[in-house]
């Protein structure tokens, strides 16, 4: 039985030469009739939408109105009429046969998500401790997200759902800048749809390669985090922060002591950015997560200073 026809939407922020690197990734998916791949360039800065080719079958479009992921996803949708849609992040790499893969075996009925396996990619012993930790930590897998009962959700760095219930529950929130994945599974779950695992339907994620592209990543995700909580009670209480910090000193310092003596460079690596991780989220509950930041917040001046 042939697969349902898919459109692959991949939200894009950041500079024309990785635009380039990326449509080169996606040019290697297999496409069959009906499917159709579109880049959505989100970047601050430049001309209203318009459509920028479509060399090898990716289609890449501008679309600045508004810089947040879920209205770069909207958009991309909004152009296709496949029966499934497939969202995957910028900094990853599809395999060839993703699209075959998500519809093997074939979605029963009432799914409305196929969470797609997300793999860290490879990074050696000697490399940046931030990356290393990453990959260590498995940080990008779908099980980071999906292991946690009732409020887990697969994430949109390779995720499928279907048209019909993606347009019922009203889409991706364009007005937050992280968790409108797990807002949008929330959504679908309280409408009746189910989630089912793919695995196989595999992208290897790019890691953060600096400290401070990490800790800013965290400090996102911990605002998303906290929206998230004021929207569903329960989904991702506070750990609270100074108790964080002084269990994070406490283990920092085992942890380096430990790994001092055993000459073991990752156990070290764990040890320092183990703590820095749930502590860099916990901080970012405090950041304001609505975009556009709202006028009466401290942080507009930051969060919204030209690019």
């Amino acid at each position: 039985m042939p697969r349902p026809s898919v459109d692959v939407v991949v939200p894009f922020l950041g500079e024309p030469a990785h635009l380039e690197e990326l449509r080169a990734r996606l040019v290697r998916l297999r496409l069959g009739p009906g499917d159709s791949v579109v880049v959505v360039d989100n970047t601050p800065g430049g001309e209203p939408p318009k459509s920028i080719g479509g060399e090898g079958g990716v289609r890449v479009i501008r679309a600045t109105e508004r810089a947040t992921p879920g209205f770069a996803r909207n958009r991309g949708a909004a152009l296709g009429g496949a029966q499934w849609l497939v969202f995957i992040d910028a900094d990853t790499s599809p395999s060839p046969d993703l699209l075959d893969r998500y519809f093997d075996p074939p979605p029963r009925d009432r799914t409305g998500l196929l969470a797609g396996g997300v793999l860290d990619e490879a990074v050696p012993a000697s490399a940046g401790a931030a990356a290393r930790y990453q990959y260590l930590r498995g940080a990008m897998s779908q099980e980071d997200t999906l292991r946690h009962g009732r409020w887990g959700y697969p994430k949109t760095a390779n995720v499928a759902c279907r048209r019909s219930a993606f347009e019922a529950a009203g889409r991706f929130r364009e007005d937050i800048r992280a968790g409108e994945d797990a807002d949008l599974a929330y959504r679908l779950r309280t409408a009746g749809w189910e989630v089912e695992r793919r695995d196989g339907a595999t992208v290897v994620h790019r890691s953060r390669q600096t400290t401070r592209d990490f800790i800013a990543q965290k400090l996102l995700h911990g605002a998303g985090g906290a929206w998230l909580e004021r929207q569903y009670p329960g989904s991702h209480p506070s750990r609270g922060l100074a108790g964080l910090v002084w269990w994070g000193l406490r283990a920092a310092t085992a942890g380096l002591v430990a790994a001092a003596w055993e000459r073991d460079r990752d156990r070290a690596v764990w040890a320092l950015f183990d703590p820095l991780d749930l502590i860099a989220w916990e901080l970012g509950r405090s950041l304001p997560n609505q975009r556009p930041v709202p006028e009466r917040s401290h942080w507009r001046r930051v969060l919204e200073r030209p690019r």
